[in-house]
Formats: C-alpha cells, sequence, structure tokens
C-alpha cells in the first residue's frame, strides 16, 4: 500500500503519448451512448480500449527499440499503460454499465493492484495482479462490476491474477499465506471507495505487519533459499533467470519487501533515511534494476511471452538490441552476459551486507545479559570485536592501509568470526584501494594465498556466511568501475 499513483509514474517520460486517459474514456462515453443494451456497451468499451492497449504498446516497442532505455522508465511505462486500461474499465462499470444513484454501505467497493502492478513496474507479458475490497459479503451489483472488469480484461487478452475479498477475509489470508501477504504490501489504490482503501491499509498494517516483522523476515530469507535452490543454487548459471535465479529482479525486490514491512516506506530511496542502505548501495540498487527490468522488457518483447530466462538462442539479439559491440578478442554477446552476470555479483554483494545489517539490527535483545563463554581470541592484529563480529576501530581503517582489506578475511577465517555488516559495507566502499600496487606487494600476496589455500573454508563451510566470504575474496577483490564498462 504505497504512495498515489501521479508520483509512482513521475519518472515515466511522455505518458500522454503511451495513453490519453482523457481522450479515451471520452472514445468510451460515445461508444456506450451509441449502443442498444448492456452487452453491447461492454463489447464497445472493450473495442476502445483493444485499440488504445495496441497503440500504448506501440509507443513501448519503439521505446524499446531506442536500446539502453532506462529499465524502471520502461517497466514504468508498461505498468502506466495497464493501470489507464483498468482504471478505464472500472469507471465504465461503475458509471455507465452499472450506474447506481445512492450506493449501500455494501456496495462500497475498491480496486487495488498488487504485486509487480501494484509496485508500478511490468513488461509485455506481465500478470495484471487485483484485488477486489469490498466491507462485508458481496452484493449483487459488487458482483456484476467484479464480473464486468474480469471478462473484459480477458476479452483484452491479458493474464489476470485477481481475486474479491472482504478487508476481514484479506486480513486472514495475509496472516495465513506470505505470498498473499507480500502481494498486498505492494497493494495500491487504483479506484472505487477511498475509504475502504484506507481502512483495509490500516487493518493490514495493524493485524498483519506489527509484531510480526521477525517472523517475515525469516519466512522470507527461506522463502529466497528455497528459490535458490530450485534455480541451482548458483547466480552463474549457463541460461540464468534473470527474475528468480541469485542476483535477479526477486533477490532485490526481497531487500525491498523486507525494508518496507519493517520500516512502512513506500519507495526504495527511503531505505537510506532508515539507515538500511547507504547512498552508494541505494545507486547500486537503481543501477541492477533498471539493467534487469530493461532486459526483461526486451526478452518479452523479443519473445513474444512471459519469457524470463537468457537461453541460449536470446542472448546474441539481446545483445544486438542492448547495442554491445564487438571488440578485439571479445564477442558483443560475451560482454552482454558478463555485464549480466557483473550486475548479478553486486546484488549478491548487496544483499549479503543488506541481510546482515537487517539481523543484526533486528535481533531481540535479551532481558539479562550473560557473559559469554565463548574465548575472544586475543591477537586481532588492531581489528576489534562488536557483539562478537569482527570489525574495524574506525571508518578510515582500510585506507589508511589497503592490506588489512585482505587481512579482514584472513582474521576472520583464523578465528571461525563473522564479519560485522558495517565494516563489510566499509570493504565494499573502500575495494578501490585494490590497486596494481597492491597487487605486487609480497604480504599482501601471502596475506591472499593464506586465505586462498585455507582448509576452514571449504565445502563444510558452504552455508556459513565466513566461507561465503573467503570464497568472495577467492573470486578476487577488484577496484569499483562504471558498472557497463564491460
Amino acid at each position: 500500500m504505497v504512495r498515489p499513483m501521479k508520483d509512482l509514474f513521475a519518472h515515466v517520460p511522455q505518458r500522454r503519448a503511451i495513453i490519453d486517459r482523457r481522450a479515451v474514456g471520452d472514445r468510451i462515453a460515445r461508444a456506450i451512448a451509441d449502443a442498444d443494451d448492456t452487452g453491447a456497451a461492454r463489447a464497445a468499451t472493450v473495442a476502445v480500449l483493444r485499440e488504445a492497449l495496441a497503440a500504448g504498446r506501440a509507443v513501448m516497442a519503439e521505446r524499446l527499440s531506442h536500446g539502453r532505455q532506462h529499465g524502471r522508465q520502461l517497466g514504468g511505462g508498461y505498468a502506466f499503460l495497464m493501470e489507464q486500461v483498468v482504471r478505464l474499465l472500472f469507471d465504465a462499470a461503475t458509471t455507465k454499465l452499472y450506474p447506481t444513484a445512492s450506493r449501500t454501505q455494501g456496495e462500497r467497493l475498491t480496486l487495488l493492484s498488487v504485486g509487480g502492478f501494484g509496485r508500478g513496474e511490468m513488461a509485455l507479458h506481465s500478470d495484471v495482479d487485483i484485488m477486489f475490497l469490498t466491507p462485508f459479503k458481496q452484493t449483487a451489483w459488487c458482483e456484476q462490476v467484479i464480473e464486468t472488469v474480469l471478462y473484459s480484461l480477458w476479452d483484452l487478452r491479458l493474464k489476470v491474477g485477481h481475486s474479491s475479498r472482504s478487508v476481514d477475509e484479506m486480513v486472514a489470508a495475509c496472516r495465513e499465506d506470505l505470498t498473499i501477504a507480500t502481494a498486498v504490501l505492494e497493494g495500491r489504490y487504483l479506484a472505487g471507495d477511498v475509504d475502504l482503501y484506507k481502512q483495509a491499509a490500516r487493518a493490514y498494517y495493524d493485524q498483519v505487519v506489527t509484531g510480526r516483522e521477525h517472523q517475515f523476515i525469516a519466512d522470507k530469507l527461506a522463502e529466497r533459499d528455497a528459490r535458490h535452490k530450485r534455480m541451482g543454487d548458483s547466480r552463474y548459471v549457463v541460461e540464468p533467470n534473470l527474475k528468480e535465479g541469485i542476483g535477479g529482479l526477486r533477490d532485490l525486490h526481497t531487500l525491498f519487501w523486507i525494508g518496507k514491512f519493517i520500516h512502512r516506506v513506500d519507495d526504495v530511496a527511503d531505505l537510506v533515511r532508515v539507515g538500511l542502505f547507504t547512498p552508494s548501495e541505494l545507486r547500486l540498487f537503481q543501477r541492477a534494476e533498471g539493467f534487469l527490468w530493461a532486459l526483461r522488457c526486451h526478452l518479452h518483447a523479443l519473445t513474444n511471452r512471459p519469457e524470463e530466462r537468457l537461453t541460449f538462442d536470446v542472448q546474441r539479439e539481446l545483445a544486438e538490441r542492448l547495442q554491445y559491440r564487438d571488440r578485439v578478442g571479445v564477442a558483443a554477446v560475451e560482454r552482454f552476459m558478463k555485464h549480466y552476470f557483473w550486475t548479478a555479483k553486486q546484488v549478491g554483494d548487496l544483499t549479503a551486507v543488506f541481510l546482515a545489517h537487517i539481523q543484526d539490527t533486528s535481533r531481540k535483545k535479551p532481558l539479562i545479559k550473560l557473559p559469554s563463554l565463548k574465548r575472544r581470541p586475543r591477537n586481532l592484529e588492531g581489528f576489534v570485536l562488536q557483539s562478537n563480529r569482527l570489525a574495524i576501530p574506525q571508518a578510515d581503517y582500510f585506507r589508511q592501509d589497503p592490506r588489512r582489506l585482505l587481512k579482514l578475511f584472513q582474521i576472520a577465517d583464523r578465528h571461525g568470526l563473522e564479519i560485522h555488516p558495517t565494516t563489510m559495507r566499509q570493504a565494499n566502499q573502500d575495494a578501490g584501494c585494490i590497486t596494481a600496487a597492491l597487487r605486487d606487494d609480497p604480504a599482501a600476496n601471502a596475506v591472499f594465498l593464506d586465505v586462498l589455500t585455507s582448509p576452514r573454508a571449504g565445502v563444510d563451510s558452504a552455508a556459513d556466511e565466513r566461507g561465503r566470504r573467503i570464497r568472495a575474496l577467492r573470486a578476487g577483490l577488484r577496484p569499483r568501475g562504471r558498472a557497463d564498462a564491460v
């Protein structure tokens, strides 16, 4: 349940070129006035909307053909088009096809967009996910409107995910089903009774969110782990799934869902304000999201179906669509896939730091703090312990001596310590200190080889955070640079 539509699509350029809601609404009104009965009026409404939908998709196809359009503009453009179509249809059903002079309390009806549609992000073949809300059991008038809207959307050849619930039924479903709770978390008012929407929003936050934050985090992380396992448990698969795979869009969504559920934020940028992202991490999130959404929009248009996998047969054409060029010794398709995997790695790094920070700050404090029986390591070579995690004593610690970026992993491995999330965040920010001079430094190489050959970060520690960090170091630290410099 997020901010109003006028803000949500502010980043979409020339929205009226995609669809002019007022002009299309006037055409619907004239078509209904000329119809002989309700059935003919509905058919005329669908005909007008079908033409508007085709014209809007043609505009989006033209924008896709320009190459490297920002993904949020593309995803937002498709969502804006669909939102106007659904709103026009709902308005026609409630005010012209089945008008009522005065509605009873039971005839109040609200239409929400949920899921990705509610978030304001869609590709050409994304599902249109909507929810009809009533205060109590549905009346005959509500059933007529809901049936008209759904049948009309199906006549437009749209894939619709829908539900019709009272406010109490919505709350009960959200408390029982994580998928429904997540979809409604993204819920956004489209049309209908505004007061009913506000009532539902209050009920959701009071009865679904409050007091269940820890459980939501645990459930979303378990869901994420199961999804990763299903997708192959590696981001480096030859035909990656850009939505469900490791480092894909769903991982970015999970970060926002957790932040929104805990802090009730309306926008990813608000995660900086509540301390879950640094400004540089927000830019990384937005850059990765923009690239993946552009890629998804192109993939749907290229295959003409809701395809999410980068199969071999589309990789070369996607590289051409996104304007990658051959370079000496490197084909355009190789540069494109390198960019994809680099983006997936960045999403993975961002996710690890974000979740470690969430887990650290969301831990319930014990009523009585007992002394730790675990032996504290004596020699941390200038590093410190914070909440039993390896940390740095000051923000410029790595910049004072870049070799400490390597020592961090060596000491964590030697003493079996987790790295504090704020320290890992600082290490990511200071990765540019890894220069050619440091790579040629014998002492730095000795530390690197010690970590590389450590028997303590083998297969047995694959599920351990420290093991993941060691393997990340083995993959090689590289300086920060432009994400598209591939």
